[in-house]
């Protein structure tokens, strides 16, 4: 017999080998194949003879519509925000730090605090260098940083007793009252800021303005995430329907859960707040000292004009340091 070539023989090795892993690889996956096929043809005879296919499949239709839904109200809401993710006016900024005023009001008392320190200053005899940063930064700086800590203590008080409405909300609806009565509830019985707040919503509402633009107002007025929810959380339920009470169940708990969740930040960064405290009232300190022990020594940095500049520039770089520090322990959740 002819011998058979060595390449005639690879071919024929590779071959048996390939034929060898598919007849394993039937033997292992062609029971389950067949094993699914089974059941499907068992499941469709079932679902021909009963009809709950056709439930089952209106049943996943219904959630499929009912999902969709709240994403289209979820993305309608986040359009509106973003649409109103601009520069606030004046007049809002006002209502937000909740000063009853107009902005010609704040603008005419800024400039008259801006002359009253500037003159002082002027007796004093300081350069005009000095009484122009004064006047812009008493005119101009001071207000503005009124208007935010007004703002941020307000937001404070309002966050405070914010759970509790809900809680309002919550046990009314359970017991039966309609969700305007609960809102009235509110206005009239919680504190301020909340009850005015919801007064707001309630008036509105008496004067034939939807529910989902008061909440839209409010979160103007108060731009804060657990007002963004808990007007996402009413916005769907108009829309959706649903049980508002566990909604809003929910979202109480989730905000007392965001409450707990800033007292452990505050108490973790304590340790940073007490080191930039020291570090920004140690050079103080020491002035002070060397002004009591040396007055002579200390005193040229305010007669002479090197010393100005010494003082402006340890100031600056203060500041910086301590805005640093500041950005390093402001956490956001």
């Amino acid at each position: 017999m002819p011998e058979i070539s060595a390449e005639l023989k690879i071919i024929a090795v590779s071959f048996m080998a390939l034929m060898s892993l598919g007849g394993i690889a039937f033997a292992i996956f062609y029971p389950k194949i067949a094993e699914r096929a089974k059941a499907n043809k068992r499941m469709s005879k079932v679902q021909n003879k009963t009809g709950s296919g056709d439930r089952a499949k209106a049943a996943t239709d219904d959630g499929v519509s009912r999902r969709k839904k709240v994403q289209d109200s979820l993305k309608e809401i986040e359009d509106k925000q973003k649409a109103k993710k601009k520069k606030l006016t004046l007049r809002v900024r006002i209502q937000q730090a909740g000063l009853k005023i107009t902005p010609r009001t704040f603008y005419i008392f800024s400039l008259v605090a801006a002359i009253v320190v500037t003159g002082i200053l002027a007796l004093a005899g300081n350069q005009p260098l000095v009484l122009l940063g004064a006047f812009a930064a008493t005119g101009l700086g001071v207000p503005q940083w009124v208007l935010s800590f007004l703002t941020k203590r307000r937001q404070a008080k309002f966050l405070t007793e914010f759970a509790n409405s809900i809680d309002v909300i919550v046990r009314g609806v359970k017991s039966g009252l309609p969700l305007n009565d609960c809102l009235n509830i509110i206005a009239r019985e919680s504190p301020d800021p909340v009850g005015p707040e919801f007064l707001e919503i309630v008036d509105a509402q008496r004067a034939g303005i939807p529910l989902a633009k008061c909440l839209e107002n409010m979160f103007e007025r108060l731009p804060l995430a657990e007002v963004n929810f808990f007007a996402i959380v009413l916005s769907i339920q108009q829309k959706s329907g649903g049980n508002l009470s566990e909604a809003l169940g929910n979202l109480s708990k989730v905000l007392r859960e965001r409450k707990k969740m800033l007292g452990k930040i505050q108490a973790m960064s304590q340790e940073a707040k007490s080191s930039a405290a020291i570090i920004g009232f140690l050079p103080f300190g020491i002035m002070g000292t060397v002004y009591l022990t040396s007055p002579d020594y200390i005193s040229l940095l305010w007669t002479d004009p090197m010393g100005h500049v010494l003082l402006a520039g340890s100031a600056v770089w203060m500041l910086t340091g301590i805005l640093v520090m500041k950005k390093m322990i402001a956490f956001d959740f």
